[in-house]
């Protein structure tokens, strides 16, 4: 018996020493593969190690069976699809080249209609770049970057003027960002991603749908710059930190709709500058966590046009703070549930018989000097803050008030009611 089981050993590290000289060998030419198959065709590629660059100029589909290794070589992009409805699966793509001004990429695609799932991108400057294109999908892949600091990285989903995509149930790390820039009508849908700068940046690109993904451990989890139109549903943003970290934020940016998110141990929980920038549109944030951030909302300025409607504010260090001496009280606050609250329910009808009100104290010093902010949550301005507020010099600074401040928690109570709102989106999708 012992004979046997000694056998079977080196049989199965024979395979393996076998698999491994087989991948440490000489690759073999992708591109005469490519260009020998028909349009329309499936080339399952055998176990073994690949020669990229290859452009794929016509529809088929490339799987690797999970056996097979492209490597790029680190000169240029390792696949480039200059087609439409080609599909590439099952694939372990590598090493492409480092120069950020070609766009070095595992793939590039400059083409609409193609898939490209079940692959692993591995030591690719940028993983997935799509260029003017149009209803493509990129699904369950798994993509890094390059080992560099974090801005010499590259993106490892970069959409450019590319509409009507799907981004799903990839995992996304240890890249730089995912970048939405100038593109429409594209959902991000189940993605995990951390360990990058902007989970998701969107800049300049509107009616875009972000739902359903987990977003941990980068520096900001997702940021609208002059996007509209932007739905936010049911994300788990969580672990932004550092003295840039924000969960959610926004410049200029109106018409969003966030929905039933969990914004968690952020920096700061969400980030407004000038948001929203068209008067007549407004920011709606609905049915959301916001709990055990630094700051839950940080206003850039005195703004106005955004409703708070129905959101669980919970252990965070500060509710609300705005910057340079203004104040939150032009933005619509209404049934929020605050765990600071004070007041009480005496009809117990779940509505505050009093406001919640919102002073600024001492902390009226680090909002109006920058300097100061070092010293935020020092036992100093502590100290400071509990003077203040028990034998005041002067006038506090009213920030914000919700007349009808919920006296539980909601979106476990009504956690029900937030996936109606946020399924509402959801079925009705992007905009055409």
């Amino acid at each position: 018996m012992r004979h046997a089981f000694t056998l079977v050993g080196l049989a199965a590290l024979s395979s393996l020493l076998l698999a491994t000289v087989a991948l440490a060998g000489e690759a073999r030419p992708l591109q005469p593969i490519i260009d020998a198959a028909s349009p329309g065709a499936t080339v399952l590629l055998e176990p073994g190690l690949y020669a990229g660059p290859a452009v794929i100029a016509k529809p088929l589909t490339l799987d690797g069976g999970d056996k097979a290794i492209i490597d790029g070589g680190r000169k240029g992009t390792v696949l480039k699809l200059e087609t439409n409805g080609a599909t590439l699966k099952n694939l372990t793509i590598r090493r492409s080249g480092d120069d950020h001004e070609q766009l070095d990429a595992g793939v590039q695609v400059r083409g609409k209609f193609n898939i490209i799932k079940d692959n692993r991108f591995q030591d690719c400057l940028f993983g997935v770049d799509l260029a003017q294109s149009t209803n493509n999908i990129i699904r369950r892949n798994d993509i890094d970057s390059v080992e560099a600091d974090i801005g010499q990285r590259g993106e490892g989903v970069r959409l450019w003027y590319s509409d009507d995509n799907l981004i799903e149930a990839n995992h996304i790390h240890d890249a730089r960002d995912t970048a939405i820039w100038y593109s429409k009508n594209n959902r991000i849908v189940g993605n995990r991603i951390d360990n990058g700068r902007y989970g998701i940046h969107f800049m300049y690109s509107h009616y875009n749908l972000v739902s359903k993904n987990r977003i941990v451990g980068n520096t900001v989890g997702i940021f609208l710059m002059y996007s509209n139109d932007i739905e936010v549903v049911d994300n788990e943003i969580h672990y932004s930190q550092g003295p840039s970290g924000i969960g959610l934020g926004f410049k200029e940016t109106s018409g969003a709709k966030i929905v039933g998110n969990d914004f968690f141990a952020n920096a700061t929980g969400i980030y407004l500058d000038a948001s929203p920038y068209d008067p007549d549109v407004d920011n709606l944030f609905e049915g959301n966590r916001i709990a055990f951030n630094g700051t839950s909302v940080l206003f850039h300025s005195d703004w106005t046009g955004n409703r708070f409607k129905g959101n669980d504010f919970i252990g965070n260090h500060l509710e609300v703070a705005v910057n340079g001496a203004g104040t939150a009280k032009r933005n619509d606050w209404t049934g929020n549930y605050w765990d600071s609250f004070e007041g009480f329910d005496r009809d117990r009808d779940g509505i505050g018989d009093t406001p919640f009100e919102a002073w600024a104290w001492s902390d009226r010093l680090w909002m109006d000097l920058k300097e100061a902010q070092f010293f935020r949550a020092s036992p100093a301005l502590e100290a400071l803050d509990f003077v203040e507020r028990l034998a005041p010099v002067t006038e506090p600074r009213l920030l914000f008030r919700d007349a009808r401040p919920a006296t539980a928690r909601l979106t476990t109570r009504g956690q029900a009611k937030a996936a109606s709102a946020a399924g509402a989106l959801l079925a009705r999708g992007t905009r055409p």
